[in-house]
């Protein structure tokens, strides 16, 4: 396996190793308090959560983890969504718009507030960005619009999203979950990603052919963000996929090979883990070549979850950003910029072109 120390010449494994330091500074410095404050002088009826690729699956995660609660009506829209078909979601609607964006600079971001002001101008509007120098940061506000841009180390300089991930989503669930104390939240689960981040390491084999990540609820989402890394770093070299743990029998387990690495995010409900429980069995004796591993309470890799699925979502997305870094440096690839030279993909999506919006 590859020497953990010498990764440390990437920025993304950088990156990922400081987001318990991160998250611990970043509990002291949000004003969770005056957010919630303007949030609730808003009373939205529906508050939609936007972004694209890893920006969305926050949106995804959140709403996945909220079934049965009342308040607001949460839904995540991706922005990619939004803009492509902007009257299909905005015409007759007043809801308040929670814009995610690491650079803040996608076409879709801008898109989305284009859509707003041509079709929905009295909707309010929350960014939530790691680029004081993006687009989202620097738009106008007012009374109805804010601006929240996390800390400058968020704004990864690696292709891959990765703290810039985790912390928007815990920033998130400060201002839209139930009140808590956030500092103290975001230290102890910085202090878990800490002792959890050598067992990631320690877990890691050699690059699979394939790769699965399967949850329930929001860790279902997580997996979806989970497999994205892996093709992202990997450069589409390990095809991966992610499914709900029930869903992933009808028809998606055909993916799984002798060399397929399946992760399932397991879940603190008990009802739900019996579910969780009988696939992993079954996957360990259908294919017993498989590398099949969980991650969660009572896991391969244990992972407690006093706050419930959602606030562990970065934990266990952390297991596949580890696993992402080194299978990407074990194929030689550039860690940081993966597609270097093909032009295919890059680290702020490229060539969007957006049309006008009619009111």
């Amino acid at each position: 396996m590859t020497d953990p120390l010498t990764l440390t010449r990437w920025a993304t494994w950088r990156e990922i190793h400081a987001q318990p330091a991160i998250w611990h500074d970043w509990g002291q410095q949000l004003d969770v308090r005056g957010l919630r404050k303007w949030i609730a002088s808003l009373a939205p009826s529906e508050v939609w959560f936007c972004g694209a690729g890893t920006s969305a699956y926050i949106g995804d995660i959140f709403v996945g983890g909220v079934e049965g609660r009342g308040g607001p009506w949460f839904r995540s829209i991706p922005s990619t969504d939004l803009v492509s078909r902007p009257h299909k979601y905005l015409t007759g609607r007043r809801p308040l718009v929670v814009n995610f964006g690491r650079s803040g600079n996608s076409a879709e971001s801008i898109g989305t507030l284009d859509a707003l002001d041509a079709l929905c101008p009295q909707a309010p509007w929350l960014n939530i960005t790691c680029n004081s120098d993006g687009a989202l940061a620097r738009v106008r506000t007012g009374p109805k619009q804010r601006v929240v841009v996390l800390p400058e180390i968020t704004h990864d300089t690696g292709f891959a999203m990765t703290s810039s991930f985790s912390t928007m989503l815990l920033t998130a669930l400060a201002l839209f979950d139930p009140p808590c104390k956030f500092s103290d939240r975001c230290s102890i689960l910085g202090d878990s990603l800490s002792h959890l981040l050598p067992q990631f390491v320690t877990a890691v084999g050699a690059p699979p052919e394939r790769a699965v990540y399967l949850g329930t609820g929001p860790l279902a989402f997580a997996a979806r963000e989970a497999a994205l890394k892996v093709m992202e770093l990997s450069a589409g070299q390990i095809p991966a996929i992610w499914n709900s743990v029930l869903g992933f029998r009808h028809g998606p387990k055909s993916f799984v090979t002798s060399d397929t690495a399946i992760t399932v995010f397991t879940s603190i409900d008990k009802h739900v883990a019996r579910y969780e429980a009988d696939l992993v069995a079954e996957l360990r004796r259908q294919f017993p070549n498989a590398r099949v591993q969980t991650i969660g309470p009572a896991g391969d890799i244990d992972v407690a979850m006093p706050f419930g699925e959602t606030w562990a979502a970065p934990l266990a997305v952390a297991s596949a950003q580890v696993a992402s870094v080194i299978w990407s440096d074990a194929l030689g690839l550039n860690v940081d910029d993966p597609f270097s030279g093909q032009g295919t993909l890059s680290r702020v999506v490229a060539d969007v072109k957006l049309y006008p919006v009619r009111s």
